[in-house]
C-alpha cells in the first residue's frame, strides 16, 4: 500500500507519517517513508531526532549513490528517505521529487519491497513536481491532512483542485488538532469532508505529549507507547491501510469554505 499525505505546510504531516510508520513497524510491516520536503526533517523522529542526509545532497556533491547512503534504517527497521531539494529562492523542490525517486528506484528495490510507503510530501499540489507520486502511480491512496482553521483549509482545497485535475481520487481528511475547541474543530473539518465528497477519516486532538516526544527525537509511539494518543495514531494506522472507498473530490469555493467555519 503506497499513501501519500498532503497539505498545508507546518500542519503536522510528518508527525503523522513517522507515527502511523512507526504502528504499522510495531505489527511487523516493512514500512517505507519518503520524505519529500527540501528540509529533510520527515524522518527525523524515527532516528532518534537525528536527519539523514538527502538523496540530493549527494547528487549534488557527485556523489556515487547506493541504497546503503540513502536508505537508512530507524525505530524498528522502519526505513527512512528523504529527498531533499534546493537551496531557499533557488530552484523547484518539485523537480527535485521527480530526479531523486527516478535515482531511489535505480539503485535500489525498497519500494518494491515495502508492504506499505508513507509519502510526506510538503505544501500543497499546485506545483506540479510535488504531484509526482500520483502523477507517476506511485501512490495508491491520497489522504488531506487538515485543521479547522481558515487557511489549513483553503491549501486543502487547493489540493482537491489539482488532484481533480489530476483525475486523481481522494481516500479521506485527516484532522490534526490546532485548537482546544475540540467539538468545534470536528464539526468543522467533518462538514468540509463531506462538501468535497470524501470522510473524515481521523480527528487527532492537540496534546503536548505530541511536542515533547518530538523534543526527545522520538515518536509517541516509541517514546509514550501506552498513551491516549498512541493509541490514536495506531488507530489511524490501521485506517489508512483499510479498503477504503476514494473519489474524485468536489472542491468548494472560498465563499463556501467560510461560510463552514463561520457556521460552526
Amino acid at each position: 500500500m503506497n499513501i501519500a499525505l498532503y497539505g498545508k505546510g507546518g500542519i503536522g504531516k510528518s508527525t503523522i507519517a513517522s507515527n502511523v510508520a512507526a504502528a504499522a513497524a510495531d505489527k511487523e510491516k516493512n514500512v517505507l517513508v519518503i520524505g519529500c520536503d527540501p528540509k529533510g526533517d520527515s524522518t527525523a523522529t524515527l532516528n532518534n531526532g537525528e536527519r539523514i542526509t538527502p538523496i540530493l545532497q549527494y547528487m549534488k556533491k557527485d556523489e556515487e549513490i547506493t541504497e546503503e547512503k540513502v536508505v537508512e534504517k530507524g525505530y524498528n527497521s522502519v526505513r527512512c528517505v528523504e529527498v531533499g531539494g534546493p537551496e531557499p529562492g533557488i530552484g523547484c523542490a518539485g523537480r527535485g521529487i521527480i530526479v531523486a525517486l527516478k535515482k531511489l528506484r535505480k539503485v535500489s528495490n525498497v519500494m518494491k519491497e515495502s508492504d506499505l510507503i508513507l509519502f510526506d510530501v510538503p505544501g500543497d499540489i499546485v506545483c506540479g513536481g510535488l504531484a509526482v507520486p500520483i502523477r507517476k502511480n506511485y501512490v495508491d491512496k491520497a489522504y488531506i491532512v487538515t485543521s479547522g482553521e481558515y487557511l489549513p483549509l483553503y491549501a486543502a482545497n487547493n489540493i482537491c483542485k489539482g488532484l481533480k485535475k489530476l483525475g486523481a481520487e481522494l481516500a479521506g481528511v485527516i484532522c490534526n488538532s490546532r485548537t482546544e475547541n475540540a467539538e468545534e474543530e470536528k464539526k468543522i473539518t467533518s462538514t468540509f469532508a463531506k462538501k468535497l465528497g470524501t470522510n473524515l477519516v481521523s480527528y487527532i486532538p492537540r496534546k503536548d505529549i505530541v511536542q515533547n516526544c518530538e523534543r526527545d527525537g522520538k515518536t509517541v509511539i516509541e517514546n509514550k507507547p501506552d498513551s491516549s494518543i498512541s493509541r490514536k495514531y495506531k488507530e489511524i494506522s490501521r485506517d489508512l491501510e483499510s479498503d477504503k472507498e476514494t473519489t474524485k473530490p468536489s472542491p468548494l469555493t472560498d465563499k463556501e469554505i467560510r461560510a463552514i467555519i463561520k457556521d460552526a
